[in-house]
């Protein structure tokens, strides 16, 4: 009797739901898209590009939830976020695997990503101190002025593929805790992990509608920028669109800040501890595939600093390039083919522009298992000077550019000419020439001694120049400026004695 062979049946991929009003929904979109493992190419899940109907019900959900968030006690809102942090120490090997599968960083760095985000719901659960106005007793006879920091209502944030965790944990806690409800559209390309997070966030008790979840991509982000009902935008991304939410947004009314594209530039003196340098310019240029916003992707040597590059590309070529669970892995891949494509069309592009490649990293040696990944070694340049392209433009991938300099004074010129003042770091055992730098370099970080001066949630993050778009930065002091509106108060109690008289003047007596 032949036997009929059977078919395997085809894995159901998991469909990525939007969070509204508290429930996690099924999209009624017509347009899927697939979230991939940049390792091997594997369709993970499908995200729906939402409608605008269920941008509208987040939206409203948001808006009806404000009504009564606005009015919860500051100690229940931080009681909240206690708990949502422990519950993030809790699950932090679960998260950091799946920002692992989509996105591709290594799962060290997984974690890194994940915990830099806890760190603002930590201080997004000390509220009851970041939230207070202030108070001028008898400014004139029996009258008192204060303020009230009051929350605005309906935010929303728009996020990228880079730090699916900690760009998200840096925008709906500060939002929520400060009284606002919230509309978060994360990125398409790994929307795993957050949705992770919100689920999290409701187990910890954030009531239903106050923090909601759709995904998309131009259209939504443009229905976020127009909609009537919202009242703030907070933007990490490209420059390109981040110039578009910025203008669009601002024009219809809203709030908004814009965290953007960046050329990171570490100045590199001679009298630098030399291993220690090295060690930080490999893993500050080369960790996550390069696909840091506070990468470092410019060293400026300056002086006999320059004799350091046999020794910058020999740390290099030690790093191990494989999939981000794998053990052992120093580099993971690049975010989708597209990127890989890009990355590779720059490094042909800076050596016909004649920079001089010391390091080759296409087309790198992986396991068999990922041989479709999306992986770029690390790639070095030398002989860099502005006007390339691979200096001019941002290029998301573990690529190092070299300059040299004969001074500090040239090393620091270059850098202010530069359109874009996300991050700077200089290396030198020198506290004067610290010290002038610090003072004279016109970024928003500043690293002494320091790779990627992202600041603790205590400060802002301070981009500037081209970087940066609005004038508060997200977390820290000036993120509870942006998410809330300072109300002024005068105010003058009567006893029973007798009125003075009508007083037409302004003066207060």
């Amino acid at each position: 009797m032949t036997q009929t062979a059977v078919k395997p049946v085809a894995a159901v991929v998991p469909k990525v739901k939007l969070l509204i009003d508290g429930v996690f929904v099924d999209s009624q979109s017509n347009d899927w898209r697939d979230v991939i493992n940049p390792a091997n190419q594997e369709v993970l899940a499908q995200v729906p590009f939402a409608t605008t109907a269920e941008l509208d019900a987040a939206v409203a959900a948001a808006a009806g939830a404000f009504k009564t968030w606005r009015k919860t006690p500051i100690g229940t809102r931080a009681r909240i976020f206690l708990k949502y942090q422990q519950l993030i120490r809790e699950n932090m090997k679960e998260l950091a695997a799946i920002l692992t599968a989509e996105q591709g960083k290594t799962l060290p760095d997984a974690e890194g990503d994940v915990f830099r985000g806890l760190e603002v719901v930590e201080h997004a659960a000390n509220i009851g101190t970041l939230q207070m106005g202030e108070l001028a007793h008898n400014v004139a006879s029996g009258v008192d002025t204060y303020t009230l920091q009051q929350p605005l209502g309906v935010c929303a944030g728009i996020t990228p593929f880079n730090f699916p965790a900690m760009i998200p944990l840096w925008m709906f806690p500060m939002a929520i805790v400060t009284g606002n409800t919230f509309v978060l559209k994360p990125s398409e390309q790994d929307p795993m992990v957050i949705m992770r997070l919100a689920e999290l966030a409701l187990e910890a008790g954030i009531p239903a509608g106050v923090l909601n979840v759709v995904h998309g991509g131009p259209d939504i982000v443009n229905a976020i920028c127009d909609h009537p009902d919202i009242r703030a935008v907070s933007f990490v991304g490209s420059t390109r669109v981040g110039t578009h939410v910025y203008h669009r947004a601002s024009q219809a009314g809203k709030r908004v800040q814009c965290m953007m594209g960046a050329k990171n530039h570490a100045v590199v003196l001679p009298d630098a501890n030399r291993e220690q340098t090295l060690n930080n310019l490999a893993g500050a240029a080369f960790g996550a595939a390069g696909q840091r916003c506070m990468a470092i992707s410019v060293a400026v040597m300056v002086g006999e600093a320059g004799n350091w590059i046999p020794d910058l590309v020999e740390k290099a070529k030690a790093l191990r390039v494989d999939a981000g669970h794998e053990a052992g892995t120093d580099v993971g891949p690049l975010i989708s083919p597209a990127a890989l494509g890009r990355v590779e069309g720059l490094i042909e592009q800076g050596k016909n522009e004649g920079a001089t490649l010391e390091l080759d990293g296409r087309r790198p040696t992986v396991s068999d298992a990922y041989a479709s990944g999306n992986f770029v070694g690390p790639t070095i340049f030398s002989g860099v000077k502005p006007g390339m392209k691979i200096y001019d433009e941002e290029i998301f991938g573990p690529v190092l550019v070299v300059l040299s300099a004969e001074s500090l004074d040239e090393a620091i010129d270059i850098v202010n000419a530069n359109p874009n003042g996300n991050g700077v770091a200089i290396f030198t055992q020198s506290g004067a020439a610290a010290h002038r730098f610090q003072e004279e370099i016109d970024v928003g970080q500043v690293g002494i001694n320091v790779p990627i001066p992202v600041p603790v949630p205590l400060f802002s993050f301070t981009g500037s120049r081209g970087s940066k778009l609005g004038d508060l930065g997200p977390y820290g002091k000036q993120v509870i400026q942006f998410y809330t509106q300072t109300k002024t108060v005068t105010s003058r109690w009567f006893d029973d004695a007798a009125s003075s008289g009508v007083n037409t003047t302004i003066k207060l007596g």
